[in-house]
C-alpha cells in the first residue's frame, strides 16, 4: 500500500513517460525506505504513543528506536488504515505523511551505489562490496563494508543495515573516482 500510494502520486508528477521509469523507481525507493519510514514514525510520535499504550512494566524503549521495527510498525498502521478506510483516504494520508521524505528524494536523490556503478561502467570497471564486520545484537546490528574496484579498496562505510553500509562505502568511493584519483 505504501509503495502503491507513493508511485501513484509520483507517476503523473514526474511525467514518467518523459523522465523514465528508472528515475521514478529510485525516488520511490528512497521515499519509502526503512530510514524514511522511521522518520515518519518519529515525526508522528509513534514510539511515544505505543509506549503510552503499552501495559505497565513492559520495556519498549530499546525496541522502538530500531529502524526495522519502526518501519514495520508504519507499514502495519498503513495496512490497518487501508482495511478500515479504503485506498483513496489511506493513499492521500500516506502522501501527506511522507511529503517531507518525497521532497527530499526529489531534490536530493540518494543512490550512491547506482551512481558509482554507472560511473565505473563507463570506464569498463565494476565495484564489489564486501562485509568486513558485523557487530552488536540482532536488533542493533552494525555492519562495516568495503567497496573495491579491481581489487583495490576505494571506499569504506558503516551502517545499521548491509544496504546502508554499502551506500556509505559507495558515497566514500565516489569522491576520489569523480576527482580522477
Amino acid at each position: 500500500m505504501l509503495g502503491l500510494a507513493i508511485t501513484a502520486h509520483l507517476y503523473p508528477l514526474l511525467e514518467a513517460e518523459r523522465f523514465g521509469a528508472g528515475r521514478l523507481t529510485k525516488i520511490r525507493a528512497q521515499t519509502i525506505s526503512g530510514a524514511a519510514c522511521r522518520e515518519v514514525a518519529v515525526r508522528l510520535d509513534v514510539p511515544g504513543r505505543l509506549a503510552a499504550a503499552a501495559p505497565q512494566g513492559v520495556p519498549l524503549a530499546d525496541t522502538l528506536v530500531s529502524e526495522r521495527v519502526l518501519s514495520s510498525i508504519v507499514e502495519a498502521i498503513i495496512g490497518a488504515c487501508y482495511l478500515d478506510q479504503g485506498y483513496g483516504t489511506t493513499a492521500a494520508a500516506v502522501v501527506e505523511c511522507f511529503a517531507p521524505e518525497l521532497a527530499l528524494a526529489l531534490e536530493h536523490p540518494i543512490d550512491f551505489k547506482s551512481a558509482l556503478q554507472e560511473q565505473l561502467a563507463a570506464q569498463g570497471q565494476f565495484v564489489e562490496y564486501e562485509i568486513v564486520s558485523e557487530d552488536g545484537p540482532p536488533h542493533e546490528r552494525s555492519f562495516a563494508v568495503t567497496a573495491s574496484v579491481g581489487g583495490a579498496v576505494v571506499g569504506t562505510g558503516a551502517g545499521r543495515t548491509k544496504k546502508a553500509a554499502e551506500q556509505e562505502a559507495a558515497r566514500a568511493a565516489l569522491g576520489p573516482i569523480e576527482a580522477g584519483d
